[in-house]
């Protein structure tokens, strides 16, 4: 019933797999939303165990499940909404070699761990295989999303070329309808990326406070002499 979407397309979305790294509050949200739509496979990675904290923004969790593996959890709440998902976990961190693995028959990659390492890896391993990947991060009240599309768009070491020395991985608030919002958003871009339905962001980000319900999109161009996707690579 959505007006330009194919039943072809649908299919697509049936034999497509897709990476989501971190299954917090905006990958846990963003792998809800692509289940529902039909994907065909999901591969989460995410390490750790539940703890209380996290229930403001987790809503693959719950509550007697605090102290477990979250990706287990994940993968029980996804096929009892679903049981037609293919669901692979992965209960480590995100680094250069585990993400090489991770992406093994993915289509797409969804990056949103709280780490700039872990972001940094997933970024460099799916430049290096050319898969496209979908950056969003949120802090509080405000958030940015865009794509990576490799040898077409910037990267994420185009964009972001050094840490913030200051960021730590639990230290910055969440709002969880924020986090919400945004995972939504990211499962909206990997569906038209997949698809080829409507038009993705592509070399635009998109900035947005929800303080004052302010949307930008910004251009974004990449660094020809970047370590990763350039000249420097």
């Amino acid at each position: 019933m959505l007006q330009g979407f194919t039943l072809e397309q649908q299919q697509r979305l049936k034999s497509s797999a897709v990476l989501v790294a971190g299954i917090g509050g905006l990958g846990g949200t963003a792998a809800l939303y692509l289940a529902v739509a039909g994907i065909g496979r999901l591969v989460l990675a995410h390490s750790g165990t539940l703890t209380l904290s996290n229930m403001n923004r987790q809503i693959l969790m719950r509550h007697d499940w605090i102290g477990k593996s979250r990706v287990v959890q994940a993968e029980r709440t996804i096929r009892e909404i679903n049981p037609d998902v293919e669901v692979e976990t992965f209960d480590e961190r995100t680094t250069e070699e585990s993400a090489a693995r991770f992406l093994d028959g993915v289509d797409i990659a969804l990056s949103a761990r709280p780490t700039f390492y872990e972001r940094r890896a997933l970024n460099a391993a799916c430049v290096k295989r050319g898969t496209p990947m979908i950056e969003a991060a949120m802090n509080g009240m405000e958030g940015y999303l865009f794509n990576v599309i490799p040898g077409e768009t910037p990267c994420l070491a185009c964009i972001y070329p050094e840490d913030d020395p200051y960021w730590e991985e639990l230290g910055f608030p969440v709002l969880g309808a924020v986090s919400g919002m945004l995972g939504c958003l990211m499962s909206i871009e990997a569906i038209k990326l997949l698809t080829g339905f409507g038009r993705p962001l592509l070399s635009e980000m998109l900035l947005f406070s929800t303080l004052g319900m302010e949307f930008r999109r910004l251009r974004i161009q990449r660094d020809g002499g970047c370590p990763v996707c350039g000249a420097g690579a």
